[in-house]
């Protein structure tokens, strides 16, 4: 199933909010900097497709098909900050410049980057 940009953004940052403790819809709106409808919206439509569900507490728990993509994401992100940042790239600009890429990186360049990566370490 091809998901798009948007929800790989909603669902990485799901993720990375959860390192710190248990996620509202407003976490993710005031991370990402959207708007509550906007966001509540996008959440209607991850837990229609089986990306997340909430609990009974109103709590955002990713799904193991939403965990998939999230993970997939957030490695990528990561993997690319940390590289650009080593280039010399203003961490802030290289954490921008990461998300920008992650996406449309293709699986085989990603692999082939890290595997790069990890071999000058």
């Amino acid at each position: 199933m091809q998901i798009h940009e948007s929800a790989e953004n909603y669902l990485e940052a799901i993720l990375a909010l959860g390192e710190k403790g248990p996620v509202r819809s407003i976490d993710v709106a005031q991370y990402l900097n959207f708007s509550k409808p906007s966001v509540s919206r996008a959440m209607s439509l991850l837990r229609e497709n089986g990306y997340v569900v909430m609990d009974q507490d109103g709590f955002l728990v990713l799904t193991d098909l939403g965990r998939g993509v999230a993970e997939r994401i957030y490695e990528r992100h990561r993997l690319l900050t940390k590289w650009l940042v080593r280039l010399g790239v203003d961490p802030e600009v290289a954490a921008a410049d990461a998300c920008k890429i992650e996406h449309d990186l293709s699986d085989e360049s990603f692999q082939a980057l890290k595997n790069h990566i990890h071999g000058a370490e």
